[in-house]
């Protein structure tokens, strides 16, 4: 039977809070993380390989997203400010000042907008196109925002907070149409690239919703506190990662425990699926980016058949 063996993606030197990867382009596809250390980093998405890092951030960096082409990056930091990128360049394209530190960012898929969520409560809406134009505010939370992201056709916004629900706007109001209640604080929300189902984390249990009705489908029990979850494209699995620093891969239909695997030394604080289920990504505590196979001894990547990696410390290249 073959072996998972990670590979271990080196550089931040504090806590990895964030993941994201770019849907699949012609180069393949990009995973971007933030890190305490204030340096996000792109890699490409196959192999963990260091692609650049986006410099200019003055603390801590909370969140990070990419845009489906992999063209843009976005950044959201404990400076106050959301920053925008040209993803292979680096080149900074815009800075979006904040009343307070930004914990969560995602575009529209039209890549018009920035969505960002902070930690006075509030939501805002960031011209990419205008970035000097005053941002739009929907109403606050009632805690802060831990989590946001855009439906499929730029309609709606999702975002999650410590107030035990996720919030549902509409862009064409800029108004609260409906208010989900977990039953704790959800800090991980995602919606599948076909904009079909929301996935989102609330301490020991994963919610899977229908994203058009807004009800809930499958509701898995986590073995531990989990604080963040990703859908596979399938729909088939689901991984997750949390306090007890492992990572864990669960059947959507039955909810039994398919995988789970031991590699951080730090609680993980983001895991997330590449837009093609082979690899999923972890981020942790103790400063590491992890790659993982979705079916191990698979060749793939960095991966040989025999279920090794190709590179003898299963490092991919920094």
């Amino acid at each position: 039977m073959s072996r998972q063996v990670p590979l271990t993606c080196p550089g931040h030197t504090r806590p990895v809070v964030d993941v994201a990867f770019s849907g699949q382009t012609k180069f393949g596809s990009f995973l971007i993380s933030a890190s305490k250390d204030g340096q996000p980093m792109l890699r490409a998405g196959d192999t963990g390989d260091w692609v650049g890092t986006f410099e200019g951030h003055k603390g801590a960096v909370w969140s990070a997203t990419l845009t489906e082409d992999a063209s843009r990056a976005a950044t959201g930091a404990a400076d106050f400010s959301a920053k925008l990128w040209e993803a292979f360049t680096g080149a900074h394209l815009a800075t979006f000042s904040h009343p307070h530190i930004v914990k969560a960012i995602a575009f529209t898929n039209d890549k018009a907008r920035l969505i960002t969520g902070c930690q006075n409560k509030q939501v805002y809406l960031c011209s990419c196109e205008r970035p000097d134009a005053e941002k739009q505010l929907l109403k606050k939370h009632s805690s802060m925002v831990k989590r946001v992201c855009c439906s499929s056709d730029d309609n709606l916004v999702f975002s999650s907070s410590e107030d035990h629900c996720i919030s549902v706007w509409d862009l064409r109001s800029n108004q609260e149409v409906q208010s989900l209640p977990t039953t704790n604080a959800v800090t991980s929300l995602e919606l599948s690239r076909d904009g079909l189902v929301l996935t989102a984390c609330h301490d020991k249990v994963i919610t899977i919703y229908d994203a058009s009705s807004l009800q809930p489908v499958r509701q898995l029990a986590m073995p531990s506190k989990m604080y963040s979850a990703s859908l596979h494209p399938s729909r088939s699995t689901v991984v997750a990662g949390g306090e007890d620093l492992q990572v864990y891969k669960f059947d959507v239909e039955n909810g039994e425990q398919l995988e789970s695997y031991k590699g951080h030394f730090g609680p993980i604080h983001a895991v997330r699926y590449s837009p093609d289920g082979e690899v999923y990504s972890s981020g942790s505590e103790d400063g590491t980016l992890r790659l993982w196979q979705n079916t191990v001894g698979k060749t793939y990547g960095l991966w040989l058949a025999d279920g090794t990696s190709s590179s003898q410390d299963a490092t991919a290249s920094s």
